[in-house]
């Protein structure tokens, strides 16, 4: 038994640089490459971050300028749509005011065209009843000096 202690003790003595030189390495891969890799990651960690909340940002700002944006196209839409309106409005008090005064003109001529034609119908009535009589009168002499016994 006293070998094998002598052997492990010969063992953990050898065994001793080699313990030395595992935590060399391991503190040297501890400041070499794991502390700046960790702070490269932390960084871009952060960066990433950062640029996602200025993405989270832009895509905000842009909502609330695509809904001020089409705030406005329904206000032009509105007063295009009112100006629409209003014009069509105008123009048909336009048309009704013409139409108006064409009716107004056109009964005017149509009264001017009837008294007229009454104007006219009674003069030819007093012509036709003076010529009825003129003829009537001639036909009586015509016809009495005959019926009379007269000479013609």
């Amino acid at each position: 038994m006293q070998e094998i202690l002598q052997q492990l003790g010969d063992l953990l003595i050898g065994a001793i640089p080699t313990a030395l030189l595992f935590m060399v390495l391991v503190l040297a891969y501890q400041f070499l490459i794991q502390t700046p890799l960790t702070a490269i990651l932390a960084r871009r960690r952060a960066l990433t971050e950062g640029a996602m909340e200025d993405a989270r940002k832009a895509v905000a700002e842009a909502e609330t300028k695509t809904a001020e944006y089409a705030g406005r196209l329904r206000q032009a839409r509105a007063e295009a749509y009112r100006v629409r309106e209003q014009r069509l409005k105008q123009w048909n008090a336009e048309r009704d005011a013409a139409l108006s005064a064409a009716r107004k003109s056109a009964g005017e001529k149509v009264r001017q065209a009837k008294a007229e034609l009454d104007a006219e119908t009674a003069s030819a009535r007093i012509a036709i009843q003076a010529a009825a009589n003129e003829l009537a009168i001639q036909a009586a002499r015509a016809v009495l000096p005959l019926a009379a016994g007269g000479s013609r």
